[in-house]
């Protein structure tokens, strides 16, 4: 079919035509407002604002007009009043006498409102029962002969010590008086410095893994030379080694329900040991390439382990049958996490993102897409609903249930291996350059920085940490490092507040969404 040629001048007028089609539609014009539709939203917009004051009983004030004088306010405007000669009734409703939003007209009786006297203000300010914030705001607040003076200038040429001003009860704010501020980063909470205590050695490689047992008693750690080591956590002893996978072992966990630790590695394997015998009882095949790492569920025998093929996978502790494969991702799965709430499954992956999964439907519930580089690393914190994923772009903290992003912990810029947390609000990041960073988990404040020195006779690039855990009494911080040693820190007991001030000043932080 042949396409029909127009010269330059008939399709510059065509589009001329089209463009004058697209915008003389009056697509801009507000819709006209529904009067039942209005009242309703007044109404609940008036409930929701002002329902903890609603119950309170209504201040009238009388007031007759004398003559038709103008009077003068305290910055030289002219005020005529209405209706005079007449007597007036009027509710006392606060102290800005405008319609109650944008666009809505002026009625016959917001036209008769006046600005309450000063005693009626103030009577209807004593009446309204104190809030915590309302004691606070009071400490820099003008006062209500301030607010009265100034209650019929424009909102915006408001002073802002003024604008702070509010009236309020219960804790509702009036939105109308409230000043915006930018927002500051709040003081941090204090933290001791840790200080390095203890080098555990006995590993032939890599220290990939670790974790602490619910008795608090000893902690197991696997390496890259293919065995699993069992040490005394008050001594720092080896107990016992178990071998039987085939190479890197990536994962180790104990289980609280029951005396099984189960270990992953890069021979595909994910295997049970009874340690009542010290012998592999189970193994659960599945998984197409190395598996990366694993967690039990805390209150049903369920064991989720994370692949680089790309999938995490959910297995029955007992029967060894794999109940899903989480698929999704599109690159290896490092990390995986699991909490008795929803979502009960929280996944890290090289491709990026994080997702949240639905443990009975096997499906995604979210997935998270603003990190710019792998997320190797993600901790639950043990008493917030909240989590933190970590990257060599950022460390990000979530809430949960929906991932709602609440801030960025930036500094620690190498690639983060592992995060843990404690329920004092310590968080610590370990990279692959063997720096440590600790972070007061509330304001993202990094209040210390630790690179531990490497082993005698190993190379400076033998440096990076691999994991970390607290142990269950949160004293002690064990991390798993290249330099085949197990480090162990504690608090410093002789720091305080005066000896390791914090170096924090209250500036604006500006907070990135990505």
């Amino acid at each position: 079919m042949e396409v029909q040629k127009h010269s330059v001048h008939t399709l510059v007028f065509r589009s001329l035509k089209r463009t004058h089609d697209m915008f003389v539609a009056d697509n801009a014009k507000p819709v006209q407002l529904d009067e039942e539709s209005h009242k309703l939203k007044m109404a609940v917009k008036l409930h929701t604002e002002y329902g903890p004051v609603l119950h309170m009983p209504i201040l009238k004030e009388n007031l007759r007009e004398k003559g038709a004088q103008s009077t003068v306010d305290a910055f030289g405007h002219k005020q005529y009043p209405a209706n005079q000669g007449q007597e007036l009734e009027y509710l006392v409703t606060g102290t800005h006498p405008y319609p109650p939003g944008p666009g809505v007209a002026l009625t016959a009786d917001t036209k008769i409102q006046r600005m309450p006297s000063e005693s009626a203000a103030q009577s209807l300010a004593v009446a309204l029962p104190p809030s915590q914030s309302r004691i606070d705001a009071n400490r820099t607040s003008a006062g209500v002969g301030d607010i009265y003076r100034h209650a019929g200038l424009p909102e915006r040429s408001q002073p802002p010590g003024l604008a702070m001003a509010m009236m309020e009860a219960g804790g509702t704010k009036n939105a109308a008086v409230m000043a915006k501020k930018a927002p500051t980063m709040p003081k941090p909470q204090w933290h001791p410095p840790w200080k390095l205590y203890r080098v555990i050695s006995g590993h032939l490689g890599w220290v990939r893994c670790i974790a602490v047992e619910p008795g608090n008693q000893w902690f197991v750690t696997g390496s890259a030379d293919r065995t699993i080591k069992i040490w005394d956590l008050a001594s720092g002893k080896l107990k016992l080694s178990l071998t039987g996978h085939i190479s890197t072992v990536r994962g180790v966990i104990v289980s609280a329900r029951s005396p099984y630790l189960f270990s992953c590695g890069e021979d595909k394997q994910v295997k049970c040991w009874d340690l009542e015998y010290n012998k592999v009882i189970r193994h659960y095949h599945g998984h197409l390439s190395a598996v990366y790492g694993l967690d039990l569920h805390p209150t049903i025998d369920v064991l989720v382990t994370c692949s680089r093929d790309s999938t995490a996978r959910i297995w029955d502790v007992r029967t060894k049958a794999s109940v899903h494969t989480l698929a999704g991702h599109t690159n290896a799965v490092a990390t995986v996490k699991c909490q008795a709430a929803e979502p009960q499954i929280i996944t890290g992956s090289h491709d990026t993102t994080i997702r949240l999964w639905d443990l009975v439907a096997g499906k995604t519930r979210v997935t998270l897409t603003n990190h710019k580089k792998s997320v190797r690393a993600v901790v639950l914190h043990p008493r917030h609903y909240t989590f933190a994923s970590g990257s060599p772009d950022n460390i990000k903290q979530w809430k949960f249930p929906d991932g709602n992003f609440i801030q960025n912990l930036s500094g620690h810029n190498a690639i983060i291996n592992t995060l843990a947390v404690n329920s004092d609000g310590v968080l610590v990041s370990g990279a692959d350059n063997g720096t440590m960073h600790l972070w007061d988990w509330r304001t993202g404040y990094n209040f210390q920085r630790v690179h531990a020195a490497v082993q005698p006779g190993s190379l400076d690039s033998e440096s990076g940490i691999f994991a970390c855990a607290f142990d269950q009494s949160e004293s002690r911080l064990l991390t798993a490092e290249a330099d085949k040693t197990i480090k162990v820190y504690r608090e410093d007991d002789s720091a305080t507040e005066e000896t390791h001030p914090v170096s924090w000043k209250p500036e604006i932080i500006k907070r990135k969404r990505f």
